[in-house]
């Protein structure tokens, strides 16, 4: 017994520390910075929240669940990855993303569309998918897979929407439910969740996880922003992976962006 609690001492001396760690670096910010955040090991039992249920715009980390129904409809037989769409100028929007430079009737597989969607933070590419796939199916899909604050309300920039407060939005225990259902094969198909997590591997955006942690770390994360708000979610694969979800509000962007790679350094070079 004493040998096992020997054995078990640095795991549990993690699991005591990096919530201390972490409480004590959110008392310490400006009073304006909102932030919400939730982390959860995947090894053991280790958990840190911080106004983990309350809805917050979602920016862009919205299209993680629409890469969920996206896979889902893929296992279905609804949705083929390999067929050509035909892009329209009519479907560019503005915002993140490339395919709004491309000619008018460019050829892409739907699975550059997601691809793109997710690693490129495509809008266009996005309302492609919104379009294809059907929003009440997507927030449909939420619920089943049992989240209660997180919804898809308009399209991507959609000003007007969110001037009206139709705003999309996700809470960060929520997208960590999901990420853990990706992470352990509980959505679409096993083969359908190693390719969610190669894309979402590939994710462009260097600004927020990534910030203070070494080009060879491995997160397969999707980032949001929008003026008013940024966010990432994601999983860690270091030696004891994890989960981590972080919106910050009420702060500039280059300062929130600094929160959520201080947060993520934190839980990095504890469970490294």
């Amino acid at each position: 017994m004493k040998l096992l609690l020997l054995l078990l001492a640095p795991a549990l001396a993690t699991a005591q520390l990096l919530p201390e760690k972490l409480s004590g670096y959110l008392q310490k910010l400006p009073p304006a910075a909102h932030v919400n955040v939730a982390f959860e090991s995947l090894t053991d039992a280790t958990k840190f929240v911080h106004l983990p249920d309350e809805p917050v715009p979602a920016a862009s980390v919205i299209k993680l669940p629409i890469l969920i129904e996206t896979m889902e409809r893929v296992k279905a037989g609804q949705f083929d990855l390999g067929k050509i769409h035909v892009l329209q100028e009519s479907e560019k929007t503005g915002g993140s993303g490339v395919l709004q430079t491309y000619p008018d009737q460019s050829n892409v597989t739907n699975l550059e569309v997601l691809t793109l969607m997710m690693t490129r933070s495509d809008n266009t590419a996005t309302n492609i998918l919104i379009r294809e796939l059907g929003m009440e199916n997507i927030n449909r899909r939420m619920q089943t897979l049992g989240l209660t604050q997180s919804r898809l309300n308009r399209m991507m920039m959609d000003t007007l929407a969110a001037k009206q407060g139709r705003e999309n939005r996700v809470s960060a225990h929520e997208m960590n439910v999901l990420l853990k259902k990706i992470y352990r094969n509980e959505v679409a198909t096993p083969e359908l969740c190693a390719q969610m997590i190669d894309i979402l591997k590939r994710n462009s955006d260097q600004t927020t996880f990534r910030l203070f942690l070494p080009k060879t770390a491995v997160i397969a994360h999707k980032t949001g922003e929008l003026a008013y708000v940024r966010g990432d979610a994601g999983i860690f694969y270091v030696a004891k992976p994890f989960l981590l979800s972080v919106f910050v509000q009420g702060t500039t962007t280059p300062e929130a962006e600094k929160i959520i790679g201080e947060i993520a350094q934190i839980c990095y070079n504890q469970f490294l």
